[in-house]
């Protein structure tokens, strides 16, 4: 178990160097939608712009605790209140991304025995919703900052561009560990690519809100029907002639 403690804040990093795998190579996936909207295509979700959006927007905690005091910042609980009570955009189903387990794409493994099984951590990490946007969309590479773009690709550099306030820092995934979910949550660290685990009570970890779909809206089903009828009827009216 203390093995896995020991992935906080990036010790470690060299046995998870010698045993990680190749990330997944990137894929032309973000689309800019406006308004500090940035919508996957292959995830399905829509990432805040923003990514340090409660420093920037002055949140204050229900404690009454402001994060600017810290750059932004916060523990767990105040993190996911943060992402569950936002309001940006016309929407307020926000969240914290999502760290799946068990997650083979990791470059180590803890069992946690019982129903929980193996428990990916470490580098490589492409399970993660903060992982994919690491490795498959930003170009990052594993124990080198977010920030360094070095032989990053034209759509990697493009794609890190489309985001503000990116921190090279740890952000709170919003799934608690699930062997102790009542004290510790996963974790990203932009600076070195690293998922791990961490005390929940922490206030040094930054904030990244997300949500499940695109903000585009979709037509209903019965307006598009609409529509397509009314197009067939205009075709039927022009391909009949005059006096027919």
């Amino acid at each position: 178990m203390n093995a896995m403690w020991n992935w906080t804040r990036g010790v470690g990093l060299t046995l998870a160097l010698a045993g990680g795998m190749a990330p997944a190579p990137a894929q032309a996936a973000l689309i800019d939608r406006g308004g500090g909207m940035i919508y996957d295509t292959v995830l399905d979700i829509t990432w805040l712009a923003d990514a340090n959006y409660a420093n920037t927007s002055g949140y204050v905690t229900p404690g009454g605790r402001a994060v600017t005091a810290t750059s932004g910042r916060m523990n767990w609980s105040e993190a996911s209140t943060w992402a569950a009570n936002l309001v940006h955009g016309g929407f307020d189903d926000w969240r914290l991304p999502t760290t799946l387990q068990p997650d083979s794409s990791c470059s180590d493994q803890f069992d946690a025995g019982g129903p929980f099984g193996l428990q990916g951590y470490g580098i490589n990490c492409t399970g993660s919703e903060m992982g994919t946007l690491f490795y498959n969309r930003l170009g990052g590479s594993a124990l080198e900052s977010v920030l360094n773009q070095t032989g990053d690709t034209a759509e990697e550099v493009a794609n890190l561009l489309l985001f503000s306030n990116v921190q090279p820092d740890e952000y709170w995934s919003g799934t608690a560990h699930a062997p102790t979910p009542a004290v510790h949550a996963w974790f990203f660290y932009l600076g070195t690519g690293l998922q791990g685990i961490n005390g929940q009570e922490d206030p040094q970890f930054y904030a990244w809100a997300v949500r499940d779909g695109d903000v585009r809206p979709v037509p209903e089903p019965a307006s598009a029907l609409l529509l397509a009828l009314g197009l067939a009827g205009l075709g039927a009216v022009r391909r009949r002639r005059p006096g027919a």
